[in-house]
C-alpha cells in the first residue's frame, strides 16, 4: 500500500489488535445527571437491563442494572489496562482491593491465576451531564505469567508523562517516548520488560502539524488508531479518515500529518509474545485444556469468592480518587 502503511481498516466497538494485545474497547457515553444511587435520572424502561448496549439517548447501561458498567465478573490469564479520559470508574475485586479512578488515570490489572472484579461508572454529577470516555485494552500474559497472583496498580494522571511540542500532545501510558518513561506497570506484565518494547501513547494534535513515530525494529507489531476527529490525517501520501486502524511498519520513522481540525489517536505497539492464544469469554490461555480448567476452577472456587455485599458496588458520591489495596495500602493522587 505504501512504504510504511501495511493495512487500513475501519474500527468497530471491539478494535482489532495484534499480539501482544488481544482486544481494545472504546467507550464514549453521554450519561444524564445522576440520581441518589449514582445511576441515571432518566427512566430505563426501554432498555434490556443486564445486557444494554443500545446507545439509546447517547448512552448504554452495559451489564449494570442501576449504575452503568460491568458488575462482578471473572478473568484469568491476561491484563486489563483501563485508560479513563473523562468520567470515573469504581473498582472492586475478589482480593479485597477497591478504588475510584478517572479524569486521566489508568488502571493496570494483572488477573493472573484468576480474580473477579467490577467496573462501575458512577454518575457523580447531579446538575449536568456525566460524560464517560475510556479505553480498555486487554494485554496478554506469557505462559510463564498466566498463573501469577492477581495484582493491581494505579497510574495516576498526575504521574503520567505528557509531552507538548509544536501543537502535538503525547501522553505516555506505557514505554518510553523522547526520553520520557512511563510509570512502571505491574511486575508480571509483558510491558514491565523494556526489551518487549510495549508502548501505549495517547496523541492529541492540532491541524497543520506533524508528528513522527520513531522506528523500533521489524519484530514489533505497530498499530495506530485514529479514534476521533472531524478531518483526516495523512501518512505516506495516503489520506485516512477517523475511526480507522492503521497497521504500520515498526522499523520505519512514520510521519503523520494532521491536515484538518483536532485529531485524537492511540498508538499501540510491542514485541509479540508469539504463543498460542485460546480465548473463551473472560479467559485467555494457551490451550483448550487450560480454558476448561479455568471454567472448572471458577465454578468450584469463584477465584476466592466475592467479599462485597453487592454485585455492582460503588463508592459514595463524594468519594475521591483512591486505590485501596488488599494489604491495607491506601494510595491517592492527592498525596503525591
Amino acid at each position: 500500500m505504501s512504504n510504511t502503511i501495511i493495512s487500513i481498516e475501519k474500527n468497530s466497538f471491539q478494535w482489532h489488535t495484534e499480539d501482544p494485545f488481544i482486544i481494545t474497547m472504546h467507550h464514549h457515553d453521554e450519561y444524564p445527571e445522576g440520581n441518589e444511587i449514582l445511576g441515571p435520572v432518566k427512566g430505563l424502561e426501554d432498555r434490556q437491563l443486564g445486557n444494554d448496549f443500545s446507545g439509546i439517548d447517547g448512552f448504554s447501561m452495559y451489564h449494570g442494572r442501576t449504575v452503568p458498567g460491568f458488575p462482578v465478573h471473572p478473568h484469568r490469564g491476561f491484563e486489563t489496562v483501563t485508560i479513563v479520559l473523562e468520567g470515573f470508574v469504581d473498582h472492586f475485586d475478589s482480593t479485597g482491593a477497591s478504588g475510584r479512578y478517572g479524569q486521566g488515570d489508568v488502571q493496570w490489572l494483572t488477573t493472573g491465576k484468576g480474580c473477579q472484579h467490577t467496573e462501575m461508572f458512577p454518575l457523580i454529577n447531579t446538575d449536568r451531564v456525566n460524560t464517560l470516555e475510556l479505553f480498555q485494552i486487554w494485554l496478554n500474559l506469557p505462559s510463564t505469567s498466566k498463573f501469577v497472583e492477581p495484582d493491581y496498580k494505579m497510574l495516576w494522571h498526575e504521574q503520567i508523562p505528557i509531552i507538548n511540542r509544536d501543537g502535538v500532545e503525547v501522553k505516555v501510558i506505557a514505554g518510553t517516548y523522547e526520553g520520557h518513561k512511563a510509570v512502571k506497570p505491574t511486575a508480571a506484565s509483558w510491558a514491565a520488560d523494556d526489551q518487549n518494547h510495549v508502548r501505549l501513547l495517547l496523541i492529541k494534535a492540532q491541524s497543520e502539524t506533524t508528528w513522527t513515530i520513531p522506528k523500533v525494529n521489524d519484530a514489533i507489531n505497530r498499530n495506530l488508531y485514529f479514534y476521533n476527529g472531524s478531518g483526516q490525517i495523512m501518512i505516506d501520501g495516503k489520506r485516512i479518515n477517523a475511526s480507522s486502524r492503521v497497521k504500520l511498519d515498526g522499523n520505519a520513522d512514520v510521519v503523520v500529518e494532521f491536515k484538518d481540525d483536532v485529531a485524537y489517536l492511540l498508538l499501540m505497539e510491542g514485541i509479540p509474545i508469539s504463543e498460542e492464544v485460546v480465548a473463551y469469554g473472560p479467559f485467555v490461555m494457551n490451550t483448550h485444556k487450560e480454558i476448561q480448567s479455568a471454567i472448572n476452577d471458577y465454578n468450584q472456587t469463584q477465584f476466592g469468592g466475592w467479599p462485597w455485599d453487592s454485585e455492582e458496588p460503588v463508592f459514595p458520591r463524594d468519594a475521591r480518587r483512591i486505590a485501596l489495596h488488599a494489604d491495607g495500602r491506601k494510595i491517592s493522587p492527592y498525596d503525591l
